[in-house]
């Protein structure tokens, strides 16, 4: 499995997310070190099945929005005649 990467900015913003998490959910207090440990690890073994499943979220859309165009597209033809051999 790959890991996820992210800028720091995005670290930062998750690391503090994670121990408000830990505080208030849990009671625990984290350190900096640790929270980034424990951000690696959820990245690399989980990231990928969140990351896998939007795709697949995204294509469902995508498809549904190309039926709808393909529909609207068949109710805009107009009935013609075959002229040609």
């Amino acid at each position: 499995m790959s890991t996820i990467e992210f800028t720091q900015a995005e670290k930062d913003v998750l690391a503090n997310k994670i121990k408000a998490y830990m505080a208030k959910e849990l009671d625990i207090e984290v350190g900096q070190f640790d929270v980034e440990f424990i951000l690696e690890f959820f990245s690399k073994e989980i990231g990928s099945y969140h990351y896998s499943k939007g795709l697949k979220d995204a294509q469902e859309i995508f498809l549904n929005r190309v039926d709808n165009i393909t529909d609207a597209i068949y109710e805009l033809e107009v009935p013609t005649e075959f002229l040609g051999k």
